[in-house]
């Protein structure tokens, strides 16, 4: 008798970390995976590269009844989660003496609310699974970045929110940790760049590896944290950030 496979959901899974974290679960071959994504172009696109293990549904994270439905998908057509990887965001950089309530409100819906939708959404179906759940954070959970306030709240509410549900949960069998990122060579960051609104070349002058990080490099411990050597872990941050974070270099020069 063969085991059944191993189920995976990431929102904001068509593109970036998400699509790279689908990618290197999708390596074993007993997985499979359901991204959720906003854009149906885009996701169609995902799928056909990942190919028959993998299928989309298109969700907006910011609504409670779009999240309530996918994960109702999920539930008919797969029956269990194994993971859920909360990776769908975005930043509208601006400083925050001229951040509108609009764009702050936004940040928190995308982010934060959208986190707790899905993992809430998720809950009966990764206690099926006894699965686990990690959350993008970021640098941004750990330092204050100028023109972010809302980006910055937003991300050290994910860090908080995983805390309790890894508590909460775990009695359940549920795991929740959360990954933060550095940079990333990233679609998105990318779109910044063009746009003025992020220069690659002065941040990679404050990353001690003097780069950004390439997706695969945030994925490939987003998917430990997802497996069974990571079985005793969890409430846990880990940053995936070149040291960016813990960087005292500036010492030096002072």
């Amino acid at each position: 008798m063969t085991e059944p496979d191993q189920i995976l959901a990431i929102t904001g899974g068509a593109s970036g970390i998400g699509f790279a974290t689908a990618t290197h679960w999708l390596r074993d071959p007993a997985r499979r995976v359901v991204l959720l994504d906003l854009n149906q172009s885009t996701l169609d696109e995902a799928v056909a590269q990942l190919g028959d293990s993998a299928r989309g549904i298109v969700v907006d994270v910011t609504s409670r009844e779009s999240v309530d439905a996918a994960f109702a998908d999920i539930a008919t057509t797969e029956g269990v989660l194994h993971g859920l990887v909360n990776s769908a965001g975005v930043a509208r950089p601006r400083p925050t003496a001229e951040l509108s309530d609009e764009d702050w409100s936004f940040l928190i819906s995308v982010h934060l609310d959208g986190t707790m939708r899905a993992s809430r959404a998720a809950y009966p179906l990764l206690c099926a699974g006894r699965g686990a759940i990690v959350n993008l954070t970021s640098v941004a959970s750990k330092v204050g970045m100028p023109q972010r306030a809302s980006y910055n709240a937003v991300k050290h509410g994910i860090d908080g929110f995983t805390k309790t549900i890894a508590v909460e949960w775990a009695r359940d069998g549920i795991r929740a940790n959360s990954v933060g990122p550095g940079y990333v060579d990233t679609p998105f960051n990318r779109k910044l760049e063009a746009e003025g609104r992020l220069n690659t070349e002065r941040i990679s002058r404050r990353i001690p590896m003097r780069r950004f990080a390439d997706p695969a490099e945030i994925a490939a411990p987003i998917v430990f944290l997802l497996g069974a050597e990571a079985s005793y872990i969890s409430g846990h941050n880990l940053m995936v950030d070149a040291a960016m974070t813990v960087a005292g270099e500036w010492y030096e020069e002072a």
